[in-house]
């Protein structure tokens, strides 16, 4: 693989690519002594950026400033992603070349796991309706459900469906686990269904979660037809990305009460923007993409890249390295 390896005395240039007026992120000291470190939050500082990086720290998750930049960036060798999903980065010069791409595991699934829990927990007892109802300090009696014995289907066998499925199981649901490829002996879920054998479990679900990644085949994953197989009670949690569900057969659903509620987490366009019907829905819970955001985040994140960086400066393999291929289909 690229790396470093005898050439430690030189510092490393490191790009980190930033949304639009954003700052830089806690804990970029602790690769200070051995990188020069360059900012990029637009299109045309990433373009001379790139003309002299090593490295790409895309801090940025939904970044577009990539695909058009790729032409200058020959002294590129390896991206690192500052999120799990790492559909931002995996455009055509990056997949098609011998780029390293790795990803930020470990510091973002459980942290989603319990939000996610919380989500489920919030719609079965009614929560927003009681914050609404203390705001206009009305006492309005209320029965709730029960989530011991409902059926949650997990989209996803990744990092946060390993986190995830231990906290439903335990909270008494009966959880289905969904991925790219069926088997009967995962060590944490038991059986796995195939993504393309999906539409029996929606039928029975309760609840749906979204942990997919987003790639060719999982865009607009629950879409209108799949969105009809759902019983009029059950609730979607989105914590994937937006792109995973047709938002317009998803507003469609809600509106109609095909189905009882979604929260969402991510969307196809963000931040969403205020005119968009879903912030006014009571049927929707709608949070900013922070699901994963737990206090100290950013600091983990530059620590797991500070020892990758270490690990590329002395020829060692990368940790969560991601295979380009595979995450395109």
């Amino acid at each position: 693989m690229p790396s470093r390896k005898g050439l430690e005395q030189s510092p490393v240039t490191v790009g980190v690519v930033l949304a639009r007026g954003e700052a830089p992120p806690e804990g970029l000291d602790l690769i200070a002594e051995v990188t020069e470190i360059e900012l990029a939050d637009d299109a045309p500082t990433l373009r001379r950026v790139l003309d002299k990086v090593e490295v790409l720290l895309v801090w940025d998750f939904r970044t577009d400033l990539l695909g058009g930049s790729w032409p200058s960036a020959s002294p590129l060798r390896w991206i690192h992603a500052a999120s799990v999903g790492v559909d931002a980065v995996l455009v055509d010069h990056v997949v098609d070349s011998e780029i390293v791409v790795t990803n930020t595991r470990g510091v973002f699934e459980r942290p989603i796991a319990e939000y996610v829990l919380a989500l489920i927990l919030a719609f079965a007892k009614d929560l927003p309706a009681t914050l609404e109802l203390q705001r206009e300090q009305r006492w309005v009696h209320r029965e709730t459900q029960m989530i011991q014995g409902r059926r949650a289907v997990v989209l996803g066998a990744g990092g946060v469906a390993r986190a995830l499925v231990p906290l439903l199981r335990a909270a008494g649901m009966e959880v289905d686990v969904v991925g790219r490829t069926a088997r009967d002996n995962d060590p944490d879920f038991g059986r796995v269904v195939s993504t393309a054998d999906v539409d029996a479990l929606l039928v029975h679900a309760d609840f749906v979660v979204l942990a997919l990644p987003l790639t060719d085949e999982t865009r607009g994953y629950l879409d209108e037809r799949r969105l009809a197989l759902l019983d009029p009670g059950a609730r979607i949690v989105n914590v994937g990305r937006g792109a995973l569900i047709d938002e317009d057969a998803l507003l469609a659903a809600l509106e109609c009460r095909a189905i009882a509620g979604a929260a969402l987490d991510v969307f196809a366009v963000e931040p969403l923007p205020p005119e968009h019907p879903f912030w006014a829905m009571e049927q929707a819970i709608v949070s900013p993409h922070m699901s994963g955001d737990r206090f100290g985040w950013e600091r983990a994140v530059v620590e797991g890249f500070a020892e990758n960086l270490r690990r590329w400066l002395a020829g060692e393999e990368l940790l969560n390295r991601v295979d380009k291929r595979l995450m395109l289909r």
